[in-house]
């Protein structure tokens, strides 16, 4: 790959408009595209019957070998799109380009890396992992234009608070029911199963004075002393 304007880079390819330039073009003038093209094709069998200066073959020759070498196009044209990495918000909208697409809520998580492939026309969202079924296609939307766009599918909502504050996306994990404990406070159910299953919870703290340690640590324990009082 060469920068733009940079045609020194690729001189054998260049090097073909100035040959068209000068066998075909120098000193005459076209009335219509219909001459130039009779120029050019009474040019071309007299080009292609010369020997090519880098291989030594006859140009006809080589290009007919070219040609019978060439592979058939494949039955799905290749799409030519731009690729990014972007991460997941947790109100299920994926930025790209300064504008917001949404994704479906049950089929993400906050913060996942999704693949967008930008056309000059459409927004397709893709999972880095492919689902049960091979498939990796999240969203399609066509491509906004200018900035600060938000281009949403209601649709890839369901399942999150209606109204203006859809604040988590959902996923295929359902949320943790929420227990109550002996004071009514609610605590997540994950938190309980792992205190219950820590062996911590069943050990009996004990108390001992302070007096133990000031024995251990050889101190007289501190003690106040009442202020005298001041006379009147």
């Amino acid at each position: 790959m060469l920068a733009a304007y940079r045609p020194t880079g690729k001189g054998r390819v260049e090097r073909q408009v100035l040959i068209v330039r000068d066998h075909v073009l120098a000193g005459r003038s076209f009335s219509s595209i219909e001459e130039l093209d009779s120029a050019f094709n009474a040019w071309v069998p007299l080009r292609r019957a010369k020997s090519h200066g880098t291989h030594g073959e006859v140009i006809g020759h080589r290009a007919i070998r070219d040609h019978m070498a060439l592979r058939p196009l494949p039955a799905t044209p290749y799409v030519v799109t731009q690729r990014h990495l972007r991460y997941v918000g947790k109100d299920c909208l994926v930025a790209f380009d300064a504008n917001l697409y949404s994704v479906p809520a049950r089929k993400v998580r906050p913060r996942q890396l999704v693949e967008v492939r930008a056309t000059k026309s459409q927004i397709t969202l893709h999972s880095t992992v492919p689902d049960a079924n091979g498939e990796t296609l999240l969203a399609i939307h066509p491509r906004a234009v200018g900035r600060g766009a938000c281009v949403v599918d209601e649709k890839h909502w369901d399942g999150l608070p209606d109204g203006r504050n859809r604040r988590t996306t959902t996923g295929d994990v359902p949320p943790q029911p929420r227990h109550q404990n002996a004071l009514g406070e609610e605590t997540a159910g994950s938190l309980m199963a792992l205190l219950n299953r820590a062996a911590a919870v069943r050990v009996e703290v004990g108390r001992r004075p302070l007096s133990v340690y000031d024995e251990l640590t050889g101190t007289r324990p501190f003690t106040t002393h009442p202020t005298p009082e001041e006379p009147s």
